[in-house]
């Protein structure tokens, strides 16, 4: 039987993948904010407390790099806590999506508002979730 060692080049480039991940997200949610916005004529107004807030392409591409940031670092953390990572990683990030939503399904403002904000986030959450998801270890040992 012949033993192989893996080499640098085989191995996964995790950080690249990872940050192509947040990347494509970001570009996906902002791709969905061109064709809601400028192309489909969507108000895109979101209610801020009192306050109605318009929701322009630099706060799609900020919270989308915000979140996918955070779900990386907490990937990054729980690999080094457990050996489970992929999935416990996996059941928080689905849960906290189901969670963002209630912001546009409480906060749009008319029904095309509500619908292109719920489509954003899922769009963002669907690319967050499988690619990083992809890049998890899928049985590392935790560090202690």
């Amino acid at each position: 039987m012949e033993t192989t060692i893996p080499t640098v080049a085989a191995r996964p480039n995790r950080r690249r993948d990872r940050l192509l991940t947040v990347f494509a997200a970001t570009v996906a949610a902002l791709l969905g904010w061109l064709v809601a916005v400028p192309v489909a004529g969507v108000e895109l107004i979101a209610r801020s407390g009192s306050a109605d807030q318009r929701v322009t392409p630099v706060a799609v591409v900020v919270s989308t790099l915000l979140a996918g940031l955070a779900g990386w670092a907490l990937l990054a953390l729980l690999e080094r806590l457990t050996a489970r990572a992929r999935t416990a990683w996996t059941a928080v990030a689905v849960l906290v999506l189901l969670v963002s939503l209630l912001g546009p399904l409480g906060g749009g403002v008319g029904s095309a508002a509500t619908l292109t904000l719920v489509v954003l986030h899922l769009v963002a959450g669907a690319v967050l979730i499988t690619g990083l998801r992809r890049t998890a270890a899928r049985c590392g040992r935790a560090i202690r």
